[in-house]
């Protein structure tokens, strides 16, 4: 009797605690975001992501933002797109359902309904517009206005219905939609506090921002209301560290998570380390050396064809980056539309350099400043290139800046010679060729070095026009043949972006613009 006894109070005690455990699961929030977000590997939702970066954002505003970096925070995070790229790069829905071209210079679209921005505003035709038309009105004074300059009205039909009419036809239309440049804003934002938009950003997307302590961290919190499948983790915070080592060393102790800036030098330790992972992508991106071509001594072509001679650009591929990417011979990458391999960079060759440099009158030598952000490949590079200059009797000052104060100053015009790179976020050459180099784009735009050339802007609007991809591909090889004729830049290398991340990091990855795509990463 007091064997049957205790069996039936064991037995008594399980069913408590089963009924006690289905209730406390059931009455925990976070565990219900977890059900609703399940993965192949178990249930991981939640936590923080850290992702360490060399340097703060610029801005947050995406019709001022002219830099990846920044906009890496915001794009695709807080702010979404009418349509998107996939993983293969080819297009996909987004806050638009379905796009038809009606004509050359006519476009429809049909958009996503229920969603809403981050403060409640519902997202609708009228927001698709008064995003548009701030971007093109000239009084925003807005950088990236002329990558849709084209756009001559935008039509409301009805809520879920709006017609993008153009000016011109424009191949490229839809790769600069999916981009940054294309983000949905808030009406409300737009109308009433627009000049918070730079510190505060308000969109439809997965995140949502939480907070800005400028030159430490943005942190962006999940948005339990999005529309589509919600992010793994709860918050995503982008922590300032400038020093490279402290970066790693927090990756791998697990401190931080990703790392999206990762020292060529470090790349043995990473692959060595069993707490840490390297992420490798062939990018869109092309690295460079710039000249302000309204500066002398650079406004005299022979000079900067002599230091186009003077640059043995293998010996930076391979000394300064450890072969990581490509030597470059123009100013897009071959991953991009329009690049073309038969245009040549200059050939090391020292003579040529000593000899055009004494037909434009500097024989007795000449003395420039180098400008360069403060990442420690760059800074790498700008020792080198003084070095090899010093052998043509250029005396090269290297000019050290932190990244937001960079940006500031080859916007102003004041530099002379600069290292610095671009970044295609579409894939289409137009996003190189009309921002690094038409008269239009010259200071904040892209146009850097400030060339002004009414034969390579003709040749980029024809390009922008075309709708035969093997026309356009013609006109952009003549475009960036004169470019190189004229000296404007020494082609260096091919971007291959990397990443780091910690073992606890899963379903994370780059794409080819270097954007961090984290809608589906968890942290165990």
């Amino acid at each position: 009797m007091k064997k049957f006894k205790w069996i039936q109070i064991l037995a008594l005690m399980s069913i408590l605690m089963l009924i006690m455990q289905g209730c406390s699961t059931g009455s925990s929030s976070k565990s219900e975001e977890k059900a609703d977000n399940p993965t192949t590997t178990g249930d991981k939702s939640g936590g923080k992501l850290v992702v360490v970066r060399l340097s703060d954002a610029t801005g947050l505003d995406p019709h001022f933002i002219t830099d990846i970096p920044s906009a890496n925070v915001v794009h695709g995070k807080v702010y979404e797109t009418l349509l998107a790229f996939d993983k293969d790069r080819n297009f996909a829905p987004l806050l638009a359902t379905e796009w038809n071209q009606v004509d050359d210079l006519t476009w429809d679209f049909t958009l996503r309904e229920g969603v809403k921005f981050h403060d409640g505003t519902p997202f609708n035709a009228e927001a698709v517009k008064a995003t548009f038309d701030r971007l093109l009105d000239p009084v925003t004074g807005s950088p990236q206005k002329d990558k849709l300059g084209m756009i001559s009205e935008v039509i409301v039909k009805d809520d879920t219905h709006v017609t993008l009419k153009l000016a011109t036809p424009y191949a490229p239309l839809l790769s600069i939609l999916a981009s940054s440049e294309g983000s949905i804003l808030s009406p409300k934002m737009i109308n009433e506090t627009p000049d918070q938009l730079a510190t505060h950003p308000v969109g439809t997307g997965p995140f949502v921002f939480d907070s800005w302590k400028s030159g430490q961290e943005i942190t962006l919190n999940k948005n339990n209301d999005y529309w589509g499948e919600k992010v793994k983790v709860d918050s995503v915070v982008f922590k300032v560290v400038p020093e490279d080592a402290t970066r790693l060393a927090m990756i791998e102790s697990g401190e931080a998570h990703i790392s999206d800036q990762v020292p060529v030098t470090e790349i043995e330790r990473i692959e060595n380390s069993d707490k840490m992972n390297l992420f490798r992508t062939d990018g869109l991106a092309v690295e460079y050396v710039g000249f302000n071509t309204t500066k002398a001594p650079f406004d005299n072509v022979k000079v900067r064809q002599a230091i186009s001679y003077a640059i043995e650009r293998e010996a930076i591929i391979s000394g300064v980056y450890n072969n990581v990417g490509t030597l470059a011979n123009v100013a897009m990458s071959p991953q991009v539309f329009g690049y073309s391999k038969d245009v040549k960079a200059y050939p090391y060759d020292v003579n040529k350099a000593k000899s055009l440099l004494k037909e434009a009158g500097y024989d007795k030598g000449i003395k420039v400043t180098l400008l360069t952000s403060d990442r420690k490949e760059r800074i790498n590079m700008a020792e080198v290139i003084q070095s090899q200059l010093k052998g043509i009797g250029v005396d090269v000052e290297i000019k050290v800046m932190e990244y937001g104060s960079y940006i500031k100053e080859i916007e102003s015009g004041e530099h002379q010679m600069f290292i610095s790179g671009w970044g295609n976020a579409t894939g289409d050459g137009d996003y190189n060729q009309y921002n690094l180099f038409h008269s239009a784009s010259v200071g904040a735009p892209g146009n850097n070095f400030y060339y002004q050339n009414p034969v390579v802007d003709k040749l980029i609007v024809q390009a922008r026009v075309e709708t035969d991809p093997s026309k356009r591909q013609e006109i952009y090889k003549q475009a960036m043949q004169i470019e190189m004729d004229d000296a404007v830049y020494v082609p260096i290398r091919n971007y291959e972006h990397l990443a780091v991340y910690n073992n606890k990091v899963e379903n994370f990855r780059l794409d080819a613009s270097n954007y961090l795509i984290l809608n589906e990463v968890t942290v165990k």
